[in-house]
């Protein structure tokens, strides 16, 4: 890429209900991916993804209520675009945005857009540090499939990992070195809570895992702490990656740990996973069991993380 051509950035995520009324239709958008789950014969696979939405928004609905009713996804995407805009503006000529695999803006959208703006060429930049095909593979065959159904005529550059990115790193050590003085100078275990897959998809070579491994080991050569790498977030009834968070705080509480540190170790962005299941639901599992919790924040807009972003982007250009 030349320092003259007007670069697109895609900020590349998942994306969320903004209000209960979106909560169906986002989970039918999630579950209609074949890519990611197979539900029967492909023809009844959208069928199928809408009872299963019909059948499972009530409850989402009740716990997206104990966030303020919907996902601060898209405005912490929002945020974090606009911050590494700002940092890129001496780099070159960049516009960055958000794109959304399941919930707005999607793909068709801020790509008619940024080409209507005059870019010709793109990177994409998942907000997933750690590879998988339920993930930033998805996204990826949305963007191409999406620019080629348009007939778009763009480069795109694909960012396909980034589990050791330096400042990455260094974020997500301050906010463990923060987490633990919660403690006040008392032995904590780490517990690592990754969104858990399927495992054949592991089975069939996908590299999430290896990369999970990359993160914590570059954080324990930080930290010089160990931790205990753990998966939340199962549904559906096929062999899920282990051990479950809920497992790993049962067993560490029966192991007489008191303090317990979680950090989201797949989020960079606060939303459902970490605001709900992991700062409610498994906190009221910890202290039902006697032990003082704290979960790290995401790392949203930290000035460092964006830096890591900016050098990621720099690094394709």
């Amino acid at each position: 890429m030349t320092t003259h051509t007007k670069k697109g950035v895609l900020l590349l995520n998942l994306g969320g209900p903004e209000k209960i009324e979106d909560i169906r239709p986002f989970l039918y958008n999630l579950f209609s991916d074949r890519q990611i789950i197979r539900l029967g014969p492909s023809f009844l696979q959208k069928p199928i993804a809408a009872l299963i939405a019909r059948r499972r928004a009530p409850k989402s609905a009740v716990n997206y209520s104990k966030i303020g009713g919907g996902s601060p996804l898209r405005k912490i995407t929002d945020q974090q675009a606009a911050a590494l805009e700002q940092a890129l503006a001496h780099d070159g000529n960049f516009t960055v945005r958000s794109c959304m695999r399941y919930w707005h803006p999607f793909a068709k959208v801020v790509l008619t857009q940024l080409v209507a703006e005059g870019v010709k060429e793109i990177i994409a930049l998942p907000l997933y540090p750690h590879y998988s095909i339920a993930t930033s593979g998805s996204s990826f065959s949305d963007v191409d499939h999406t620019a080629k159904k348009l007939g778009l005529n763009l480069g795109i550059t694909k960012i396909d990992s980034w589990p050791a990115q330096q400042q990455y790193i260094e974020s997500l050590t301050a906010k463990i070195d923060e987490g633990l003085l919660s403690f006040a100078g008392e032995k904590a275990e780490i517990v690592y809570s990754a969104h858990s897959l399927p495992v054949r998809f592991i089975e069939e070579g996908d590299p999430y895992v290896d990369d999970l491994q990359k993160t914590i080991a570059a954080l324990e050569e930080r930290t010089g702490k160990k931790g205990h790498l753990c998966y939340q977030s199962r549904s559906g009834p096929v062999e899920w990656l282990g051990p479950s968070t809920p497992e790993t705080i049962e067993k560490l509480a029966h192991n007489q740990c008191k303090n317990l540190l979680i950090v989201p170790i797949s989020f960079v962005s606060d939303h459902v996973e970490t605001l709900y299941e992991l700062d409610i639901e498994y906190r009221k599992l910890a202290e039902d069991l006697g032990m003082r919790y704290t979960v790290t924040s995401g790392l949203n807009t930290e000035p460092l993380f964006i830096e890591g972003l900016r050098q990621l982007v720099l690094m394709k250009s």
